[in-house]
């Protein structure tokens, strides 16, 4: 399994919400950030799109779609020059998850927010706030038509819908993440760059396959072939961190993910994962997780027993 689709593996959609706009007229609507990432297309009509801390407003025509990765406030118009109303106001009389703003005859969106565990910040951590996917393109094509099966699915309810619309979440984000890779320019270091290296990936799938394993940076640049000076910074330029700093933080990933999902103790977690002692592995989930594999998985475990 290629280092992406082992990481999509792990993404559980926590939530999963449907939710449309019509409008006509003169019109603009504040929305709040949204809890987890959240996909966009137009269907008919065009508006202005502008997103906290990005610099300019983006035009979107009828066919666009837009994906928006972090929790930043955004808004929706006609016409910049206008004030704005708060989404609540409309959304709270909204039909079906489809709400009507103005005189709802010229501009149609539809859009799905899935809400997702820190297991999905590798792979958000290398997106913009906004990524545009313009009509026309395979991509834009895809997400139009993934939307309308959510929609569908959380309208009308079917034996297995909760499966298809996880996996409609991970279709479109493949799309997403399959377009930025493909862009020119995205040079700022992240999991995502170094990914697609093909020596650097490389050495990512090793890792991945045998994450117990006590890697030297000599062993990853063999992997990569290429010298140890040579892989050190290059990984480093790509990723942002350190190769071991990355075998530690994938074997973190791995252990919260058997925190949350099973009652394996701590230890055999532990020893799974290559370390010799409890404390070692504690120590080493404390400083990346930020509290202990116990206090991890008392509160995963508070969160889904509501």
């Amino acid at each position: 399994m290629d280092p992406l689709s082992e990481v999509l593996s792990l993404l559980t959609a926590q939530g999963s919400v449907f939710a449309g706009l019509k409008a006509g007229g003169s019109w603009a609507i504040d929305f709040p950030p949204p809890d987890g990432i959240k996909f966009n297309a137009i269907v008919e009509g065009a508006c202005w799109l502008t997103v906290d801390g990005v610099e300019k407003p983006i035009r979107l025509e009828s066919g666009d779609c837009f994906l928006l990765s972090r929790k930043r406030t955004f808004s929706l118009c006609s016409d910049l020059s206008l004030p704005a109303i708060h989404s609540d106001e409309i959304y709270c009389h909204a039909v079906n998850g489809i709400a009507r703003c103005g005189t709802a005859d010229a501009f149609f969106l539809i859009g799905g927010r899935f809400a997702f565990g820190e297991e999905a910040n590798l792979l958000f951590d290398g997106l913009p706030p906004v990524a545009v996917i313009k009509s026309g393109s395979d991509q834009a094509s895809v997400l139009s038509w993934a939307l309308h099966r959510l929609a569908h699915e959380l309208a009308t309810p079917s034996p297995g819908g909760s499966v298809v619309v996880q996996h409609l979440g991970h279709i479109m984000l493949v799309q997403v993440l399959r377009l930025y890779l493909e862009q020119e320019g995205n040079n700022m270091p992240s999991w995502l760059l170094a990914v697609s290296d093909l020596r650097i990936g490389t050495a990512i799938q090793a890792i991945h396959a045998d994450p117990a394993r006590s890697w030297t940076v000599e062993d990853l640049a063999q992997v990569a072939g290429v010298s140890r000076s040579t892989f050190a910074l290059h990984f480093k330029q790509k990723a942002g961190i350190t190769p071991l700093e990355y075998v530690s933080r994938w074997r973190m990933q791995l252990a919260s993910r058997s925190l949350k999902a099973n009652h394996a103790t701590i230890s055999s977690i532990a020893q799974k994962l290559g370390y010799d002692s409890d404390s070692a592995f504690s120590h080493a989930f404390k400083r990346i997780m930020k509290c202990s594999p116990r206090e991890y998985r008392e509160k995963s475990a508070s969160v889904i027993r509501p």
